[in-house]
């Protein structure tokens, strides 16, 4: 049994048992979940575009059947493990959105494309096809190929219309495999906190992904699923009309990160938080200063510091104290509180911090009501 099973099992269903969790610990919102899955489901549907949210944000095969359930096609994965670990837990229809390209990655990828329904993988380069396609052959197997379009930060995808081109000539010509569209993740614009001036970005990113589409269809390979977007650019993205499905995965949980942006332009924050971080104070010495049990193993330190939701005052300063402390900072605050009071964070960006953890701990208001696991926890390679 693990940790958190050993720790928490016997308080699944008990009234008030949150408040016995041991901290720090992964907490999920029931209701703010769900609540998040139905209204992206409802947006993307009202719009007739499809939605494969992205896994690399939650990482779990209990969440990516919720997604489903509310009308996803499938669901997104970063990496070839994430794929097999949620494609082990029945999640069908999973695009892998990173390319695959060490040998034994494209051995796995050829044993999974015989195993997962519907999976699809993402490439960008013709003789990465081509290894591919002789992995499959060997396998028994055929898939489904997306090509990857570089958003104009380098990190993926062909650099071109033309490369997309001869990429999409080379797919053509291999049997294992068949090419069903292109995808583009403007990731460098998901977080510009000003919608104005996200949208004036993503347009003019969008230019480029026209010119691509349309080099594409003057050649005979009309992209059919044209993938991408995210939870920063979802409204404006929907807006331009050129995606038939969307990638977003933050909207789940919303952490800080895109709290801090304005979503719809209108300044409401269309999703709830969901995911949180309990912790408990440990020490309480000074009048200005208490120490939380949440460090940087417990936090992402990537998305700037986490937030006060509750138990302390929202404008505490929190400052990082090392690997297993944090400060919160406010006046009087060592006065308010003691060692053992309770205080809820909102994360700072949650995908790296819920690597970080075995288990949500899923409750509804203060009872804890389920534990799932971190289905694809670790799974980088």
């Amino acid at each position: 049994m693990s940790d958190d099973l050993s720790l928490h099992a016997h308080l699944v269903g008990r009234q008030g048992s949150r408040a016995d969790l041991n901290t720090p610990v992964l907490v999920l919102d029931l209701g703010a979940l769900d609540r998040n899955i139905a209204a992206m489901a409802a947006l993307a549907a009202r719009h007739d575009v499809g939605l494969r949210p992205h896994a690399k944000t939650h990482k779990s095969v209990d969440i990516g059947r919720r997604q489903i359930a509310a009308g996803a096609s499938g669901l997104c994965c970063a990496k070839i493990g994430e794929a097999e670990a949620l494609a082990d837990g029945g999640i069908a229809g999973i695009l892998i959105t990173s390319p695959v390209a060490a040998p034994q990655a494209i051995q796995r990828l050829a044993a999974l494309a015989k195993r997962a329904e519907g999976l699809m993988a993402v490439v960008d380069h013709p003789a990465v096809a081509e290894r591919i396609d002789a992995a499959l052959a060997a396998a028994g197997a055929v898939l489904d190929v997306i090509i990857d379009i570089d958003p104009g930060i380098a990190r993926t995808g062909v650099a071109s219309s033309d490369a997309a081109v001869e990429l999409a000539r080379k797919i053509a010509a291999l049997p294992r495999l068949t090419l069903r569209g292109v995808q583009y993740y403007c990731g460098s614009q998901q977080h510009i906190a000003d919608f104005a001036e996200r949208r004036t970005a993503i347009v003019e990113r969008s230019d480029h992904l026209k010119s691509v589409i349309a080099a594409l269809t003057g050649a005979g390979f009309a992209p059919e699923i044209i993938t991408g977007s995210g939870t920063g650019t979802h409204r404006i993205d929907l807006e331009l009309g050129l995606f038939t499905e969307l990638q977003a995965g933050s909207y789940v949980f919303m952490d800080k990160q895109y709290l801090d942006c304005d979503l719809t332009g209108a300044g409401d924050v269309p999703f709830e938080t969901a995911l949180g971080v309990d912790t408990r104070v440990v020490s309480a010495n000074h009048s200005g200063l208490v120490t939380i049990d949440a460090g940087f193993k417990s936090l992402s330190t990537d998305g700037g510091a986490a937030v006060v939701r509750r138990g302390a005052p929202e404008t505490a300063f929190f400052a990082f104290m090392g690997d297993e402390h944090s400060a919160l900072i406010a006046p009087e605050i060592g006065r308010q509180l003691g060692p053992g009071d309770p205080v809820t964070l909102t994360v700072p960006h949650c995908d790296p911090t819920v690597n970080l953890y075995d288990h949500y701990h899923v409750v509804e208001g203060d009872t804890l009501v389920a534990i799932w696991p971190v289905s694809a926890r670790g799974r980088a390679r």
